[in-house]
């Protein structure tokens, strides 16, 4: 998937789980200024965002993890 093809959506949600903009870049320890200049949520955070809001990884970035489910998502015989 291209940068151009990946949608937004997934890094507004994490925005409002997070509390707003802001709490979200504390807990990532960056400005809330630099997650103001993605259009998506950029590799280097996934699994950071992940553990802050709870947001599993395919769901903020389904390019990279197609076919993932979290452990606990997966039926045990």
């Amino acid at each position: 998937m291209t940068d151009a093809k990946l949608e937004r959506a997934p890094l507004d949600l994490a925005i409002k789980k997070a509390g707003g903009l802001r709490a979200l870049a504390r807990s990532l320890g960056i400005t809330h200024r630099a997650i103001r200049q993605w259009d998506y949520v950029p590799a280097k955070y996934i699994i950071e965002i992940e553990r802050a809001t709870g947001i599993p990884r395919n769901v903020l970035r389904p390019d990279f993890y197609q076919g993932w489910a979290p452990v606990d998502a997966v039926s045990k015989p």
